[in-house]
């Protein structure tokens, strides 16, 4: 794009932006932040072909209306759902020292395992792969993966017993005494 097609395009979307936007918002049903995005949308789509644009807005509302089309065929609309309270386990601005820590002790941790543990536990619970799919992407049986798996896990939990499943744990050479009566 050369200059005069950016200067034309700059001068089209500051005269005709606001009606364009008032379309978009209401195709989106009043969301203005909706709208928004589909204008930006479009205006990038625009932006590409700006040079063989017959009629720069016929065109992007054209644009607009088939991509407002595409969302409304969507099988699962991809909306932002607003709520009143940040969801559980949500940290706040006193807890983030001890995230914080904890994030540290997990990095000391996971940098003590071997590489294959790592990688295991990285595919497994990071990128929440099945096992199959971890047992092909490393070459080796699911049972390898289950048991590379659990022993990883053991070794993370010697490491960082704190970070467990939020119960305190103890050796398993600790025991209490428990009175049996007959």
């Amino acid at each position: 794009m050369d200059a005069e097609d950016l200067r034309g395009f700059r001068e089209f979307v500051d005269h005709r932006s606001s009606a364009l936007l008032t379309t978009a918002v209401l195709l989106c049903g009043g969301d203005r932040h909706a709208g928004e995005d589909l204008l930006q949308n479009a205006l990038v789509k625009a932006v590409g072909k700006w040079r063989r644009i017959e009629d720069p807005e016929a065109y992007v509302r054209r644009i607009l209306y088939r991509q407002q089309i595409s969302r409304w065929r969507l099988k699962w609309p991809r909306r932002e759902v607003s709520v009143p309270e940040p969801p559980e386990g949500a940290t706040t601005g006193g807890d983030t020292e001890s995230l914080v820590e904890t994030r540290l002790l997990m990095g000391q941790a996971l940098a003590a395992l071997t590489d294959r543990q790592r990688t295991v536990l990285v595919l497994r619970y990071y990128e929440d792969l099945p096992e199959g799919d971890v047992a092909r992407l490393l070459g080796c049986s699911v049972g390898t993966v289950r048991s590379t798996t659990h022993r990883s896990l053991a070794k993370l939990r010697t490491l960082m017993p704190e970070a467990g499943d939020g119960r305190t744990r103890r050796p398993a050479t600790e025991f209490s005494v428990v009175e049996v009566r007959p």
